[in-house]
């Protein structure tokens, strides 16, 4: 989820396709440099160990657009594949 939130932060499209399932991720991935992420907050995580094949994160990811805050809630779902996490979608979709 960190390097996630880096990706979308330093403006690295390409990083968030490769961790992006490849069922779910969108066509092309996109990054809006309009947007200055600011801080993330994990608030809590489910599985995701170790032995894991699953893992649940939530997390508050601040930013500020177009001089205006606001704040990203979320719930994700990973799935671990080749060895990799990579995400699958927002538990609320």
């Amino acid at each position: 989820m960190r390097s996630r939130y880096s990706a979308y932060a330093c403006g690295e499209p390409d990083y968030l396709f490769r961790t992006w399932h490849p069922r779910t991720r969108p066509s092309p991935v996109n990054v809006d440099p309009g947007i200055v992420w600011q801080s993330l907050d994990v608030t809590d995580t489910v599985a995701g160990g170790v032995d894991d094949e699953h893992g649940e994160v939530e997390f508050t990811a601040r930013f500020e657009n177009a001089g205006h805050p606001g704040a990203l809630k979320e719930r994700s779902r990973f799935q671990r594949r080749g060895g990799r996490w990579v995400y699958v979608d927002d538990v609320g979709e």
